[in-house]
């Protein structure tokens, strides 16, 4: 569903030059992403926002703070967890990365028979075995789909049940295993039909810009812990708010 607002002047993106101050001397110079098509970038165009989806623009953050950084995505849209350990985890760990991104399990959570406890335990494998190689891990808890208007009335309450369930193990193993984790499925926004694609299962470039922020705020308390944490986005109001990438919808 479109958006009314741009970029710009959306209250829950990134202000001008906000990016630069958040990771002004971060340390990475290897950054791999591993996932499903979260990662791989199927975002839908939204106007008024740029037609990069998250990862690539994360990246493009880190490497304008820091020039020089090397950066593979290695994302592949379809794949259940298990699969994304099979095929992405030892390409990974061959990249030598500094900071490592792992997001799946979406996939498994669509399907009614989802075993929380399997995916856990890909999700384990992967972040241990990036941290055991020197990698900082960033997790993440997506935005809640089932609110996409795409996604049928008889299926929404299954479906953001177990999208809910995986974010909360998500959240669970981050805190166990030390990694950076981005909390989405509270956003105030989640529940913003903007926020989605018309396919039912994918994001907006909305979502994607409103991810990137999050994510590189999270990024910034991690470089200085002693500083607050981001202040949590500002409840929708009542009136109507008006290196290389590639595109949203994985153009």
């Amino acid at each position: 569903m479109p958006s009314t607002l741009t970029e710009s002047a959306d209250p829950y993106c990134l202000r001008p030059g906000e990016a630069a101050e958040l990771l002004r001397g971060h340390p990475w110079r290897r950054f791999v992403a591993i996932g499903d098509s979260v990662v791989e970038g199927m975002c839908e165009p939204t106007p008024g926002y740029p037609d990069v989806q998250w990862v690539d623009r994360i990246a493009a953050e880190l490497s304008a703070a820091r020039p020089g950084l090397a950066y593979r995505n290695l994302g592949r849209r379809g794949l259940r967890a298990h699969q994304v350990r099979a095929e992405q985890l030892a390409p990974a760990l061959a990249f030598a990365p500094d900071l490592a991104l792992v997001v799946c399990g979406g996939n498994d959570a669509f399907h009614p028979k989802y075993d929380a406890d399997a995916v856990d335990a890909e999700l384990t494998a992967m972040i241990t075995a990036l941290r055991d190689a020197g990698a900082d891990v960033l997790t993440v808890g997506m935005f809640d789909v089932s609110h996409s208007p795409a996604v049928p009335d008889a299926l929404r309450p299954g479906l953001g049940e177990r999208m809910r369930r995986l974010s909360t193990h998500t959240a669970s193993l981050a805190r166990r295993l030390t990694t950076i984790h981005v909390h989405l499925t509270d956003h105030p926004l989640t529940a913003d039909p903007t926020l989605y694609s018309t396919d039912g299962r994918h994001g907006s470039a909305r979502s994607d810009a409103i991810a990137t922020t999050e994510t590189l705020r999270t990024l910034s308390h991690h470089l200085h812990p002693s500083t607050p944490p981001p202040p949590p986005p500002p409840s929708p109001v009542d009136h109507e708010v008006i290196a290389t990438t590639r595109r949203c919808g994985g153009q």
